[in-house]
């Protein structure tokens, strides 16, 4: 059985056919999120830190790093990226214990995350660019980790799944010619918007089984790139995710913490209910929260997470439910992997 082996210090996290579902935690990307930004131009990691630990908690095995911004004072991604990359992946690998997958689009990014970090990083990404191949795989090659292959070219992004199938088989191909397992190639099918294309999830289902038979790679997806432009997007990506795992998807990357409820909402919820004429008991803030059903008062699981919780259950990849049981009963540890083996310095070629 296909297993694509990454490593932390002191963690290990197999993504596999037989494992449970491996998610990858996106909320490190300053990508949409002006604030963010601007604390990491400004060297404020205090976000990056909040973000790691809740992610960790609410059961991400492994968190994606994402040094995307572009400075005010400097717009070349060239140059501040590398270095910015190295001060996340540093800091974030001695906060959490678990793997980590380094996120950029400028290879010399990719290479100081390489660089600094400890244990086998999964590396995000690959395309089957001309370009982008041969600077990635020598860098997959160098360092001996696992990458993510997105399935667009230098056509663009295709629509037709058939496309998408030949430029990750030419990936695959094009990495064994370096020596590359197929088994360290994860393979991202690209999910499609089902607001803009109504196959979009047979698409993909059908894309991860055929990728899974016939290449024998595991894959991932950005997992909410299928509710975007819609109303309530969990509701969307809840039935997604169990639907991608059971067609064989085997890992995802994604925001796997709900957020608290915000005072403001609280307080348009109480004008809201005093509008109407109702008159509540002496509640504090959390009665009244979970009262209305406005979520809860601290950080913890989204619905996303208690989805794939379940349908790990329900393919039989949580022996005897005691994942489900545990996180229920609120003796959830936070990330899960099969094994926890100590792992090490990457091992290079």
């Amino acid at each position: 059985m296909t297993r694509t082996v990454l490593e932390s210090r002191t963690r290990t996290v197999t993504i596999g056919f037989d494992e449970p579902f491996c998610v990858i935690g996106e909320r490190i990307n300053p990508t949409g999120r002006k604030k963010l930004a601007a604390e990491l131009e400004a060297g404020d990691f205090s976000t990056v830190e909040a973000d790691a630990l809740a992610q960790v908690a609410a059961g991400a095995m492994v968190l994606d790093v994402n040094a995307g911004v572009v400075y005010n004072s400097n717009p070349d991604p060239n140059q501040t990226e590398p270095p910015l990359m190295r001060s996340l992946i540093e800091l974030v690998q001695d906060l959490v214990d678990v793997p980590l997958c380094i996120d950029s689009s400028v290879p010399g990014a990719l290479e100081a995350g390489l660089a600094a970090a400890q244990g086998r990083p999964l590396l995000n990404s690959v395309t089957g660019e001309e370009e982008r191949l041969e600077r990635v795989l020598p860098l997959v090659k160098k360092y001996n980790v696992p990458v993510v292959a997105i399935s667009n070219d230098d056509t663009g992004i295709s629509e037709d799944p058939e496309i998408r199938f030949a430029v990750a088989k030419k990936i695959v191909e094009r990495a064994a010619d370096y020596g590359i397992p197929a088994h360290d190639i994860v393979v991202d099918p690209l999910v499609m918007p089902v607001g803009a294309m109504a196959t979009a999830g047979q698409q993909v289902f059908a894309l991860v089984r055929r990728l899974r038979e016939e290449l024998g790679v595991n894959t991932t997806c950005g997992a909410s790139n299928i509710s975007f432009g819609l109303p309530n997007r969990h509701g969307i990506n809840t039935a997604f995710l169990p639907m991608a795992i059971g067609a064989g998807m085997t890992s995802a990357i994604m925001n796997p913490v709900a957020l608290p409820v915000t005072q403001a909402k609280i307080a348009a919820k109480k004008a809201e209910v005093a509008a109407a004429g109702i008159t509540l008991p002496e509640i504090d803030d959390e009665s009244f929260v979970r009262l209305f059903g406005l979520g809860a008062m601290k950080a913890g699981p989204g619905a996303e997470m208690i989805a794939i919780r379940a349908a790990n259950f329900l393919v039989n990849q949580d022996p005897h439910g005691a994942a489900w049981i545990a996180m229920n009963k609120g003796e959830d540890s936070g990330a899960e992997s099969r094994g926890g083996r100590r792992g090490g310095r990457r091992r290079r070629a």
